[in-house]
């Protein structure tokens, strides 16, 4: 019998380069001209895993959020995995945004990513464990294979692979 090789596919969030992002985006926001006396703030809430942007108005929101998505796309940290909730009212005439920071696959689309490796009628073997998921075949090109149909199909996260096993 054939060994089994398998790798897992997660999509996580390296929520130190998340602080390190955010630090940066308020440095330059306290440096820029265009936010001078303004009520610009991002915090960072690691338990809840989630973003709070504050401004002025929307379009100073939107502001704030370009200067942390290039904070953030220039560590590396994957932006997909970030769900922006809608603008919100907060005191003192200011706008607020709350980001959730998705952490692991959700189980909507690790059954969308199985469907698809199945659909794909490549002889391996997919398991939903958690928050990851097993992708197993006994034919290393086979599991070549299934890594670039992941790569190629848009699932609305960012995928890793990783824990390559032969």
């Amino acid at each position: 019998m054939a060994s089994m090789n398998s790798f897992d596919v997660t999509s996580n969030i390296d929520i130190p380069e998340v602080d390190n992002a955010v630090n940066q985006a308020r440095k330059e926001i306290g440096q820029r001209f265009d936010f001078k006396g303004s009520t610009a703030a991002i915090e960072l809430d690691q338990k809840a895993n989630t973003l709070t942007l504050t401004a002025e108005d929307n379009f100073k929101l939107e502001s704030v959020w370009d200067v942390l998505q290039t904070r953030l796309i220039k560590r590396n940290v994957p932006v997909k995995n970030m769900k922006r909730d809608d603008v919100q009212p907060a005191s003192g005439s200011t706008v607020r945004q709350v980001i959730t920071l998705q952490q692991g696959i959700s189980s909507d689309a690790a059954r969308e990513i199985v469907k698809h490796l199945k659909d794909m009628k490549l002889k391996v073997q997919a398991a939903i464990q958690t928050d990851q998921i097993r992708v197993s075949s006994a034919s290393r090109d086979e599991l070549q294979s299934a890594m670039a149909a992941l790569r190629a199909k848009d699932f609305g996260i960012a995928l890793q692979f990783g824990n390559y096993r032969s």
